[in-house]
């Protein structure tokens, strides 16, 4: 039997300069072999904690148990760390990017490249001080990503801006095209870290989970604690002086933590913060112990959304996120840490090439959409009179106390309510769509006309009997909608039509 014969390579077409170079050999690759000192340290740290519940659980009846498990401990480890490095391979054709995982059970990923949204970089302390770093490259389905955990730095940077480049050169997107479409010439920073921005770290609440999560596992283990008993003695000296003393110790020492905590952890996320544009893509890198280097290509970027929380606020603060299809947590890349609105306001106006939308004034959606917050507002004042009652009536509460919370809350509801009124508004522009939204913390979406891929109208049955809906502009990029709450119908229409001309003209006639 004749084995066939192959047919002759053709002779490859001619491409500009900027094509990127991609293995159609067939060839699989390995990982970086430092990855071997990498996994089997991050294994071992996940092994500690069993290890040392065994250790003690069991080992202490018998000393000689734990010595004697340490070796298969460490080699359990070791060997758990090699398999990635064993069972992983990975290849770019011409077409696709193909990742292959799994030592009983293979498993084979593969991604189109005129798929692939997004490559980051992310390198740990122990990766950076290796010279390897790990790529992420998002597709935008089900925000998973793939994942090669250990490559070189060079080669990273390299299968980065391969693999973006031939996304960009797959076609057009299957959405409409934005309008910034044309890469700049070179790189340009938009902005970099100023160490006089740590001021606005202890205004940002974000890592308020963190804190109070260590706190409540802190407080589980209080009893075990070598000076637990005498901060406790200490606690109780000083509380049979002075209540008030007590209060103002802790009120200082716990804001005193906070802000160490905020600016310890600004510091860590933020650290050498560059935000770049260029080649086509805006780029962020940052972090102290991780550095993590995200792009995002500008044709997939739809618009901006500025957030100012009441705290930062007061400061004259604000953040910064980028809205682009396929990229981030839903599509919302933070591109600036808390920083004061000025930079922030600039920093938006140079990734939307023009500052109108962030500076634009909104218009309001009237008398109606104001009486609708208040009254909604007043649910709350409600549920606090109805339970003011029922404790009352069951406990023998006193009736000063309903008195006197039932007007305070009544008046906090009434001052969100209009704070919610007066953020609430919408503008069209030539190029975008901006909703402004919020009560305590305040929102200003941005988001290119030429991103909005459908409408929602929707109201509900009190929102009917004033003459009220809430639009909603579908997209590809962000949440995949930007939302424009309690404004009047006919106005909704106009908008919608405005902004997509020939869309709703079916529905209108």
């Amino acid at each position: 039997m004749t084995e066939p014969v192959p047919e002759p390579a053709s002779e490859p077409a001619s491409e500009p300069a900027s094509e990127p170079q991609v293995d159609d050999t067939g060839g699989w690759q390995r990982l970086d072999p430092r990855l071997l000192l990498v996994d089997p340290v991050r294994t071992l740290g996940r092994f500690a904690v069993p290890f040392l519940i065994a250790f003690v659980g069991v080992g202490s009846a018998d000393s000689s148990f734990g010595v004697g498990m340490l070796p298969v401990f460490v080699g359990v480890a070791l060997l758990f760390g090699m398999l990635p490095w064993l069972t992983t391979h990975y290849r770019v054709t011409a077409t696709q990017l193909q990742v292959r995982r799994g030592l009983l059970q293979r498993t084979t990923v593969t991604a189109p490249l005129d798929r692939i949204r997004s490559v980051d970089l992310e390198a740990s302390l122990l990766r950076r001080l290796l010279s390897v770093t790990k790529v992420q490259i998002g597709t935008g389905v089900d925000e998973k990503r793939i994942a090669l955990d250990a490559v070189s730095v060079a080669k990273a940077h390299e299968l980065r801006h391969s693999l973006l480049a031939a996304s960009r050169a797959a076609g057009p997107l299957s959405s409409a095209q934005p309008g910034q479409g044309v890469p700049a010439a070179g790189e340009h920073e938009l902005a970099r870290v100023d160490w006089r921005w740590l001021r606005f770290a202890p205004f940002s609440l974000s890592r308020l989970v963190i804190v109070a999560s260590a706190l409540g596992a802190l407080s589980q283990f209080a009893d075990q604690i070598p000076l637990a008993d005498a901060v406790r003695s200490a606690w109780d000296g000083v509380s049979d002086v002075s209540l008030v003393l007590v209060v103002a110790v802790a009120t200082v020492a716990l804001a005193l933590g906070w802000v160490v905590v905020a600016v310890g952890g600004y510091v860590i996320q933020w650290w050498d913060m560059r935000l770049t544009r260029g080649h086509g893509h805006v780029r962020l890198t940052a972090g102290l112990f991780t550095t993590r280097a995200t792009s995002v290509e500008e044709r997939r970027l739809r618009g901006v959304e500025l957030v100012e929380p009441a705290l930062l606020r007061l400061v004259r603060g604000a953040e910064l996120n980028a809205l682009a299809t396929g990229v981030g947590r839903g599509g919302a890349v933070k591109v600036l840490p808390p920083a004061p609105r000025t930079v922030a306001l600039r920093v938006g106006g140079e990734i939307l090439e023009t500052s109108e939308p962030l500076s634009v004034r909104l218009l309001r959606h009237g008398v109606a959409a104001r009486r609708r917050s208040h009254i909604r507002a007043q649910r709350v004042t409600l549920a606090v009179a109805l339970a003011v009652v029922v404790l009352s009536v069951s406990f023998d509460w006193s009736v000063w106390a309903g008195i006197v919370v039932v007007p305070l809350v009544a008046v906090g509801a009434a001052v969100a309510a209009e704070l919610r009124y007066r953020q609430l508004g919408h503008q069209l522009t030539d190029a975008h769509l901006i909703s402004g939204t919020g009560a305590l913390e305040r929102r200003r979406t941005a988001l290119e006309r030429d991103g909005i891929i459908g409408w929602v109208v929707a109201q509900t049955w009190f929102q009917r009997r004033v003459g009220l809906a809430t639009l909603v502009a579908t997209t590809a990029a962000g949440p995949e909608r930007v939302v424009i709450h309690d404004v009047p119908l006919a106005r909704a229409l106009e908008v919608a039509d405005a902004a997509t001309p020939g869309l709703l003209t079916p529905f209108l006639r």
